[in-house]
Formats: structure tokens, C-alpha cells, sequence
């Protein structure tokens, strides 16, 4: 067994770089490691979140998520990764292995971590080993994009539908 130690950075529109260096055993399952994070950076465990293995371009790959979500479909096809049974040597394919943490599906927060270090001696408990920057507020980012505006019937007028064609057909049916 060994520690490893994982540069956790959050990545986000702030130029502001927030970063925390998390100690994990090599043994130690991704439900720990993400409730570290969480703690790490003040979010709440209240949202759905995936681990994806990348590699150096970040591509998402193989998904580790927090609840099994395959749904009773068959387990020949799909091969989910569970947080709570996922240990994480398991998924150490490089000395600079690289992970991509989704956290809360509507308002996207994306943490990139790298594997940047070894230890021989096993920690005793997660640790997080240094922090750099503040973290945001986990409710400062919008879950709605405010480029998208949709109207509702009552705010479409008859200059609307007639530009879409909705007033050229009289119904002429008799219920």
C-alpha cells in the first residue's frame, strides 16, 4: 500500500487559480476521495457527480459514477464504476494519471486532477496537504444559461404565430 498524492484544480472561468493537493491511500475507494474533495472545497454531497479516467488531452473516459446507473439494464453490455466499490489503484494507468471530476450536472463544476506524487507510507485518513486560492461559493454558479430565453405561450403575440404559420389554419372541425 502507498499513499498518493493528487493536485485537485477547479476549473472555472474565475483567472483566479484554486487548487488543493489531496493525500489518499492507493486503497481507498473514489466515494472517499470525492466527499474529500467536496470538504476540500466547501461543496455540498447533496448532487450527482462522475469521476472520469483521462488522459493527457483530457478526454473523458471510463466513468466512475457516485450511484450505479445502469437501471436493471444488461451488465454484459455496460460495465458501470461505482464510487463506493472503485479503488483507486485500480485505475492508475501512468505516473501522471489524470482524472476528470463532474460534480452537480446542472451547474457543471469540473475539476481536472493529476497524480503528482507517491509516498511509501500509507495516510492514515485523507488528508488534504495544501491549499492554494478560495474556493467560490458553490451556489455562484448559475444552474440556468442565461443565453438561452425561452418564451412561454402567453408571451408569444399573433405577429409571432403568424411568422411561424401557427394563423394560416382555421379549425374547421365540430366537436
Amino acid at each position: 500500500m502507498a499513499g498518493l498524492k493528487f493536485r485537485v484544480l477547479l476549473d472555472s472561468k474565475d483567472k483566479n487559480e484554486v487548487f488543493r493537493d489531496i493525500l489518499i491511500s492507493d486503497q481507498d475507494n473514489f466515494e472517499s476521495f470525492y466527499r474529500a474533495i467536496l470538504s476540500a472545497y466547501n461543496f455540498s454531497s447533496d448532487q450527482m457527480a462522475s469521476f472520469y479516467i483521462s488522459n493527457e488531452s483530457w478526454d473523458k473516459g471510463f466513468e466512475i459514477s457516485l450511484f450505479d446507473m445502469s437501471f436493471g439494464e444488461d451488465s454484459s453490455q455496460i460495465l458501470p464504476g461505482v464510487m463506493s466499490t472503485c479503488t483507486i489503484d485500480e485505475f492508475i494507468q501512468e505516473s501522471d494519471q489524470k482524472m476528470i471530476l463532474v460534480h452537480d450536472f446542472l451547474r457543471m463544476w469540473i475539476f481536472l486532477i493529476e497524480l503528482i506524487g507517491y509516498q511509501e507510507e500509507t495516510p492514515e485518513s485523507v488528508q488534504t496537504v495544501l491549499s492554494v486560492g478560495n474556493p467560490p461559493n458553490e451556489d455562484s454558479k448559475s444552474d440556468e444559461d442565461d443565453s438561452l430565453q425561452f418564451e412561454t405561450d402567453a408571451e408569444l403575440d399573433e405577429e409571432d404565430e403568424d411568422e411561424f404559420g401557427f394563423g394560416d389554419y382555421e379549425d374547421d372541425y365540430d366537436y
